[in-house]
């Protein structure tokens, strides 16, 4: 061998994505100590700029995101086999483990009675800056004009709903309508390219965001509501930790070890960006991961980041009802808990995957008669909630999925078995492949299970 062979070239390894925004967490939560400890309004104000800046760049993917990726989601529907019973059976299993969860955060409110005995300080209300009604919601999903709802402050639900019309208009077209599907999807793929070097930069993001929770609430804003966040976050783990697990080994019927594996990417990145909408395309590439079909995944994951809300939409609004009709002194009877489970099961939609879940209360609040001030009991720590609600909800997008496709027997298990990591395929074109097939290229080979 040559005395001037090129030497092996020694590189670092590769930290996985998972731990990167794990390590973002650790120095968001030390300088958020530091800041709040050592009064260091400069650090306080850098942490809440760099966090600002992170979410400003996923919100500013948003219109476009949801439009294009709910448009394509419709339209694919045409590339699978039992696209209906397939709908069909997403739809029924949102709606279970909504009940469940929903069911979840009334018994642990009863047993636990976050608002007795609660006397918030002086200046912690916050005055609500919405207020719902299921009117206000319903008229709100038809948009007045296209400029309005993709306007300065984008009304998702507005855009799902067009998203929706004219991907079900340009089925209905067919072949003619093939450029325009063709320009969505080139616009989908662009938007999603923009995102993920957003979602690069979430480890920066992640400090700066936690960070500043840290430092502008630290304990003080929970010790008042101290029962109310202990029963929020158990509630959400209980459904994160517990429900789905149990979902995906006796009704799926697979490992719930290996999808914690391939979802946790997305579900750590919900937990700080506090947004479903802005976590879709990591939701939906770890999906695919684990095996659901292509196809389906793009339709199931739009679909779930926009309507379901496991976190948002059922334990909180659950628990928050029965906080604030503690607060205020109010008894609730049957038909009281019977209108909260049947708004959170129906009514997810009204959250709309953005951050925070103010709608959803309000609405809840408002069908129940409970005081729409109770809105502003809460608003304080909604922040540090609502880490733990977006990621129980995306879980529960991820989850779905999964075990409709693992009964419907289209779960490709080679894949589902051995998930690979997020950072895999960085590159929206490093599934060019994964494109082309309509199947698995292993299928699971058991015979489908109906539900």
């Amino acid at each position: 061998m040559s005395a001037t062979a090129a030497v092996p070239k020694r590189t670092l390894p590769k930290i996985p994505f998972w731990a990167q925004t794990f390590i973002g967490l650790a120095v968001g939560v030390a300088l958020g100590f530091i800041a709040k400890n050592t009064n260091a309004d400069w650090l306080t104000t850098t942490l809440e700029q760099v966090g600002d800046i992170f979410v400003r760049l996923l919100k500013l993917a948003v219109p476009p995101l949801v439009f294009t990726a709910v448009l394509i989601s419709v339209v694919n529907l045409r590339k699978v086999n039992n696209a209906a019973k397939l709908a069909l059976r997403t739809l029924m299993w949102f709606l279970i483990t909504s009940l469940i969860a929903v069911t979840i955060g009334i018994v642990l409110g009863l047993l636990t009675d976050p608002g007795q005995g609660v006397h918030l300080p002086a200046g912690l209300e916050k005055k609500p800056a919405t207020n719902g009604d299921w009117l206000d919601f319903l008229t709100s999903i038809v948009p007045t004009n296209i400029v309005d709802a993709f306007g300065p402050k984008p009304q998702v639900l507005q855009i799902v709903f067009l998203g929706a019309v004219l991907g079900a208009a340009i089925l209905s077209v067919g072949k003619k309508a093939e450029p325009l599907i063709n320009g969505a999807e080139i616009v989908l793929e662009v938007v999603q390219k923009a995102l993920w070097w957003v979602i690069k930069l979430s480890p920066i993001g992640t400090a700066g965001l936690i960070g500043t929770a840290v430092a502008t609430y630290g304990w003080d804003s929970l010790k008042p509501l101290g029962t109310f966040t202990a029963d929020v976050y158990i509630g959400c783990a209980l459904v994160l930790f517990v429900v789905y697990p149990l979902l995906l080994a006796f009704v799926g019927r697979v490992n719930p070890v290996n999808f914690f594996k391939g979802a946790w990417p997305a579900i750590q990145l919900a937990f700080v960006s506090r947004s479903s909408v802005g976590t879709m395309p990591v939701t939906q590439r770890s999906v695919e991961r684990l095996g659901v079909p292509k196809e389906y995944a793009s339709f199931a994951v739009p679909f779930g980041a926009t309507t379901k809300m496991d976190g948002c939409a059922a334990i909180y609004p659950s628990l928050a009802a029965i906080f604030v009709a503690q607060y205020f002194h109010i008894s609730l009877d049957l038909k009281d808990y019977f209108l909260i489970v049947l708004v959170s099961v129906i009514g997810s939609a009204a959250t709309a995957g953005l951050t925070g879940a103010i709608v959803m209360l309000t609405l809840t609040l408002d069908t129940v008669g409970l005081p729409l001030a109770g809105v502003g009991l809460l608003l304080a720590i909604d922040p540090i909630l609502d880490m733990m609600r977006t990621a129980t909800n995306v879980a529960g997008q991820a989850a779905t999925p999964v075990i409709v496709a693992a009964r419907q027997g289209i779960l490709d298990m080679d894949k589902y078995n051995n998930p690979r990591d997020i950072d895999a395929a960085d590159d929206t074109s490093s599934d060019a492949d994964d494109a082309t097939k309509n199947v698995p290229s292993q299928p699971d080979r058991r015979e489908p299970v109906s539900v």
